[in-house]
């Protein structure tokens, strides 16, 4: 008889260390419990954003100094590969290309999108080009200048979706994944004052989502990549709040459930995670709960591989909280105390 191989999971957690993290925290995962288990840290200088490589063989995460490069071993701890420059200042968020080859940085503070490449080693590669955004938005101190906050490719590698929640736009940029160079060729416009944030695509590469951080919606779109230009059709503007909400509340993280099947997203101030039942057809969305989150700032969070239990990360109260899903009753319920992580920024958990 042969026993198939039991399925071991290992989470990586980014933080601040202007206190007493040293940057990335790794976490042991017990998947039936939906709970995570400290083992170690790595020291790395203020990681904010990670990205997992495709092959599941690297972890990238932003620092000080532009860019690190981990190999993820077999017991799941990182062996750095090499640091390298963004040519700029501290990017908020990465991506990478379906084959490895690149990866995209969101510059907020200077308002730059930067392409690197990937060496084969998994180590980070030189800039092959980089654009910087230019206008005024209309709200000061917030988003009345550039403010890069995500840079992803369309799931048909053709275009790179670069948002940028200061002045409101999504411009939109071919991408030759040859030479690693990007040129405008469209942009999307947002709702005056909406400051459009993160952008996700479904696998099947037909809808796109968008949360818009001021004014707290998810912009559904239908997408269409086969001409000259992509094209983007507005299908569905759905909150993320409830029917009552804090008035100073920013919609943050958004992720798929595993098979895709509910969509969720945070929101800071108001301090709630929004579910929603997505129709796997017609890509729109229907609100199921806003519900509380026991803490402050859930600036990420992840879906346990199970598709059943969340970790929150609460960014101002120092702490991760973990819940289950109820997806018939379309709730989250606390799954045990919450575990302190020092100013938490990104988690992602992965098979070893």
């Amino acid at each position: 008889m042969k026993f198939m191989k039991e399925q071991k999971y290992i989470a990586y957690i980014s933080s601040y260390t202007h206190g007493k993290s040293k940057g990335i925290m790794i976490c042991d995962v017990e998947a039936e419990k939906g709970r995570l288990i400290p083992r170690s840290e790595v020291e790395i200088h203020n990681p904010s954003y990670m990205v997992k490589a495709n092959s599941g063989k690297y972890l990238y995460a932003i620092c000080d100094e532009g860019l690190q490069a981990y190999r993820i071993l077999e017991n799941g701890n990182l062996s750095l590969i090499n640091k390298g420059t963004i040519n700029g200042m501290r990017a908020c968020h990465v991506t990478v290309d379906e084959k490895d080859n690149y990866i995209f940085c969101a510059g907020y503070h200077d308002g730059k999108v930067t392409v690197v490449r990937l060496r084969e080693d998994g180590g980070i590669g030189e800039v092959t080009d980089e654009a910087f955004h230019k206008g005024m938005g209309s709200v000061a101190e917030r988003n009345f200048r550039p403010h890069v906050s995500c840079a992803v490719l369309t799931p048909d590698q053709k275009f790179l979706m670069v948002s940028d929640l200061g002045i409101d736009q999504v411009k939109i940029y071919k991408f030759d994944n040859v030479t690693g160079k990007i040129r405008l060729v469209d942009v999307l416009r947002a709702e005056i004052e909406s400051a459009p944030r993160t952008m996700i695509f479904s696998k099947d590469g037909k809808y796109a989502y968008l949360t818009h951080e001021l004014k707290n919606y998810v912009a559904v779109y239908a997408y269409n990549g086969e001409g000259r230009t992509p094209e983007f059709e507005l299908i569905q503007r759905i909150s993320t709040l409830g029917k009552k909400f804090s008035k100073n509340s920013a919609a943050v993280a958004i992720h798929f459930s595993p098979d895709e099947g509910h969509l969720f997203v945070s929101n800071a101030g108001d301090n709630s995670i929004a579910i929603y039942k997505r129709d796997m057809g017609t890509g729109m969305l229907k609100m199921l709960s806003t519900l509380p989150i026991s803490g402050d700032y859930p600036k990420d969070f992840a879906i346990f591989p199970d598709g059943r239990h969340m970790v929150c990360l609460n960014h101002e109260t120092n702490d991760m909280s973990f819940f289950v899903i109820d997806y018939e009753k379309g709730i989250i319920v606390m799954n045990g105390k919450s575990i302190p992580v020092e100013t938490g920024n990104c988690c992602i958990i992965t098979e070893i």
